[in-house]
């Protein structure tokens, strides 16, 4: 997508959410992807750094221009504005090192993936605080996302994976995940046959789910 259209887009969406709007970016993985989208994966790291040079200039600057490898956008004025200044916030998703340092470096915070081993979420929060303080930002400005694959069961093994068990159980992994740095947590029901699963009854999967998500709501 040109950095321009969604420049564009997200602005209008900010300003109908009223500045609610949180943008999340990834690069991508899949060989499919780039070649559907038409992008090369060559220094795609790169390419993602000036995509977000053009997001900020354009939600930023009266008048934005960017002459880039990636990128040629001429005097160009973006209105509205979004509604949050100096723009919405940018979190960025990614497991592999230099994509946890971009997000240091450049992001408002990191989103883990949904197949994230939880149990050391820890290093990578590290890791992403780490190269914000290298490049001069303060890592406790941050927010740390954690995409919960969460599954409720009436009892949970004693090797469970975290977020799979009783809610008493995933309550504490959710404590857990919290003394580890993690700021929020989405909860990802569509990992759970029982509920995300395309053979599951459309009806009770949903009724399941209401329930789940009412029961971990954060209390007021």
């Amino acid at each position: 997508m040109s950095p321009v259209l969604l420049a564009k887009q997200t602005a209008t969406l900010d300003i109908l959410a009223g500045g609610r709007l949180d943008v999340g970016l990834g690069l991508g993985w899949a060989d499919e992807e780039y070649q559907a989208t038409g992008v090369s994966k060559h220094r795609r790291g790169h390419r993602a750094e000036e995509f977000l040079a053009v997001l900020r200039a354009l939600w930023q600057d009266d008048v934005a221009e960017h002459r880039g490898e990636f990128y040629q956008v001429p005097p160009t004025r973006l209105e509205p504005k979004p509604v949050q200044r100096p723009h919405p916030p940018i979190l960025l998703g990614g497991q592999a090192p230099a994509a946890l340092r971009r997000a240091g470096r450049l992001a408002d915070g990191w989103v883990s993936g949904s197949q994230a081993d939880l149990t050391g979420i820890g290093e990578a929060i590290a890791t992403v605080k780490a190269a914000a303080a290298e490049a001069g930002r303060d890592p406790g400005s941050l927010r740390f996302v954690c995409r919960g694959a969460v599954r409720v069961r009436p009892t949970g093994p004693p090797e469970r994976e975290p977020l799979t068990g009783t809610l008493e159980q995933i309550r504490s992994d959710l404590g857990r995940l919290a003394e580890a740095g993690i700021t929020e947590v989405f909860v990802d029901l569509n990992f759970d046959p029982e509920i995300g699963s395309p053979r599951a009854d459309a009806q009770a999967s949903l009724r399941r789910a209401d329930e789940v998500l009412d029961a971990l709501a954060p209390t007021r």
